[in-house]
């Protein structure tokens, strides 16, 4: 049997820091799969198309890795995956009581899945994609943060707004 995970997400958009995890995961399985959430009750800048192609050019390095856009619940995508490892990433403290959270609900709808942390590099601790757009919008440095094609996407999207 392959060993396999999902890392799901908004991707909204693809930071580095999600390129950080996705390669720690890639190190440890033989395939992951970068599930961009259709719906997730977040208002996103990108649609669904814009985040799976930009995360598509952006995980393009790593060969294990497959982008595949997912609708409903996280577990019934990891179930139509035949995966029973779910990644998620963990910056600091703050994350913690969310991602707690959410790990529980899915154990409890899901038991056969479970959710495994990993934290990413010292560098992207700090990261996020609300940081990262509103760094966009008032004009801020970007190329330390996002691969060139998300940095080409925010900078046309925040051109046209």
């Amino acid at each position: 049997m392959k060993n396999k995970a999902i890392y799901p997400g908004t991707f909204d958009p693809i930071t580095l820091g999600h390129v950080n995890i996705a390669e720690k995961a890639a190190s440890l399985f033989d395939e992951v799969v970068v599930g961009v959430a259709d719906y997730t009750g977040k208002k996103t800048l990108f649609d669904i198309e814009e985040r799976v192609k930009l995360c598509q050019q952006t995980l393009a390095h790593i060969p294990n890795v497959k982008v595949v856009p997912f609708k409903g619940l996280v577990v019934d995508f990891a179930k139509s995956q035949n995966c029973r490892i779910m990644i998620r990433g963990m910056r600091a403290v703050s994350d913690f009581e969310y991602e707690l959270s959410l790990a529980l609900t899915n154990k409890k709808i899901a038991p056969e899945i479970e959710t495994l942390f990993l934290v990413p590099s010292l560098r992207y601790m700090y990261l996020s994609s609300s940081t990262i757009k509103q760094l966009a919008e008032l004009g801020g440095e970007l190329e330390d943060f996002v691969s060139s094609p998300v940095f080409m996407a925010l900078k046309t999207k925040y051109k046209s707004s």
